[in-house]
């Protein structure tokens, strides 16, 4: 692992840590976590429950920014984006045993996604406009917990999809793994597009986000996005905490 900006990344090239959460499937409870800047910036800030982050069996770096702060304090962070994760576990022959579970998308995506993986086992999840706490949010949990899934793509917007993986361990589940990969499903059917491998290259993949999307997007990467460098500064350069 390396410690960085509080949180504890997980090493290892991608077979690697794609084998792990396999692994994981066929094994105890866990979930995994791919934290970006936005989700960083809200769990120093306190938006987002240290004990979410902190239950996470692997946290999994999704965002090239990071890794080059990181470089600047000699730590190297393994960045495997959660859609590429997802992506490559459906193609992955090593898990072809295993049974996909979809939380988030509707049953039209999930229709769009058993197509393009025909090989694939999936468990199409309810997810109602979910509110945690609430009676549809309890049901929604239990309803996950009992159903038929080695790994569960939890594909709700962020932090809620981090809370519900948290949440499922103490509703009762006993098995799998859950990846809380945001829009993985929606740029695998197409219904979202990634940013062209160019930006991804210069690490300009937000970039393309907010051109794509200005008026969703403005806030979190012009307005918040830079409070980043200064958490940076306080965790990394002064040494203090979340």
């Amino acid at each position: 692992m390396t410690r960085f900006m509080t949180l504890d990344f997980a090493d290892g090239d991608r077979p690697t840590l794609l084998a792990r959460v396999v692994a994981m499937a066929r094994g105890p409870y866990g979930y995994v976590v791919t934290p970006n800047v936005d989700h960083v910036i809200k769990l120093m800030d306190g938006r987002v429950e240290a004990e979410v982050y902190d239950g996470a069996a692997l946290k999994i770096c999704d965002s090239r920014i990071l890794a080059h702060l990181a470089r600047l304090r000699g730590k190297r962070l393994a960045v495997y984006p959660g859609s590429d994760m997802t992506a490559d576990l459906l193609a992955a022959p090593l898990a072809d045993d295993l049974t996909i579970g979809v939380f988030g998308p509707d049953r039209a995506a999930f229709n769009d996604l058993a197509v393009r993986y025909p090989g694939r086992r999936f468990t199409f999840i309810e997810a109602p406009a979910l509110t945690p706490g609430t009676p549809g949010w309890i049901a929604a949990v239990d309803a996950a917990a009992r159903a038929d899934w080695d790994v569960l793509l939890a594909c709700v917007s962020f932090p809620k999809q981090e809370r519900f993986a948290h949440t499922l361990r103490a509703a009762g589940r006993k098995t799998g793994v859950a990846l809380c990969v945001g829009a993985s499903v929606d740029f695998l059917t197409g219904r979202q597009q990634r940013a062209p491998r160019i930006f991804q290259q210069l690490s300009l993949e937000w970039l393309h986000r907010l051109m794509s999307q200005p008026r969703r997007m403005f806030r979190r990467y012009v307005i918040e996005g830079p409070a980043i460098f200064a958490w940076f500064l306080r965790t990394e350069v002064l040494g203090g905490t979340r």
